[in-house]
């Protein structure tokens, strides 16, 4: 079965977006990328046309609801989309209140600009995939940063109820949910995390099996879900630890 021929992707200038760029870049395939670095996506989308690939820049922020929307409707007009990766997000280890505020702003809002629009783009086709970027912090925090887990369980839920609603109206949905990844949004945080590049060769092959959650690295993957599914009392103490710990050091 032929891959998606017209792809867009938010958050494309580094990381698990790049990645991905670079992963369905092939002849006959036009990306449209949209992040922040109008620089860094240009070196992107030249990485693209090199393995034989359309690119389109857009250097957006995914905040601006009226952008997103006249950008996304204004490259489907000329690609009707196939997929599109609602990937852009910030993190930060230590988060402040102001930082959190940002977060819902980027990682929900964000989300929101950038999949409502598409999913008026595809409706009428009764066709197209959409790819929601959630994380394993979704299902357990164990300590990290809050607004980060509180924004990417919004993400997971929200997507999860798209893909109900949308199933017999020709839509796809699935919920991408990473462990750590080596990204420059996880620096001094993902030690040991596997590459952006693994990454999206495992959300790639995800997507292709239309998979409703694509959760990975696997081993993390499980340890997220047992974690999730024991004892609050046993869980509570265990993160009480970690959290403990982590302010000795």
């Amino acid at each position: 079965m032929p891959g998606p021929a017209s792809i867009l992707i938010t958050g494309a200038s580094s990381g698990i977006g790049a990645a991905l760029a670079m992963s369905y870049a092939a002849p006959g395939a036009h990306l449209a990328l949209l992040g922040r670095s109008a620089q860094r996506l240009a070196e992107i989308a030249a990485r693209c046309k090199e393995r034989g690939a359309m690119a389109t820049v857009l250097a957006l922020d995914v905040t601006d609801q009226a952008a997103m929307k006249e950008a996304i409707a204004g490259i489907d007009g000329r690609y009707p989309l196939d997929l599109v990766v609602a990937n852009a997000g910030i993190a930060k280890n230590q988060e402040s209140p102001d930082f959190a505020r940002q977060l819902v702003g980027t990682n929900i809002v964000g989300m929101l600009n950038t999949v409502e629009p598409a999913l008026e783009a595809m409706l009428p086709r009764q066709r197209g995939h959409i790819a929601v970027m959630s994380s394993l912090a979704a299902f357990r925090a164990f300590g990290g940063p809050p607004g980060y887990a509180g924004s990417k369980a919004w993400a997971r839920l929200y997507g999860e109820a798209l893909r109900g609603r949308y199933a017999g109206k020709g839509i796809a949905v699935s919920v991408v949910c990473p462990g750590f990844v080596a990204t420059p949004m996880t620096q001094g945080a993902a030690k040991g995390g596997m590459s952006a590049e693994d990454a999206a060769e495992t959300i790639k092959a995800g997507l292709a099996r239309n998979l409703p959650r694509i959760s990975f690295p696997r081993d993390m993957a499980l340890r997220t879900w047992l974690a999730n599914a024991l004892p609050d009392w046993w869980t509570d103490r265990a993160i009480r630890r970690k959290w403990q710990a982590s302010q000795r050091k």
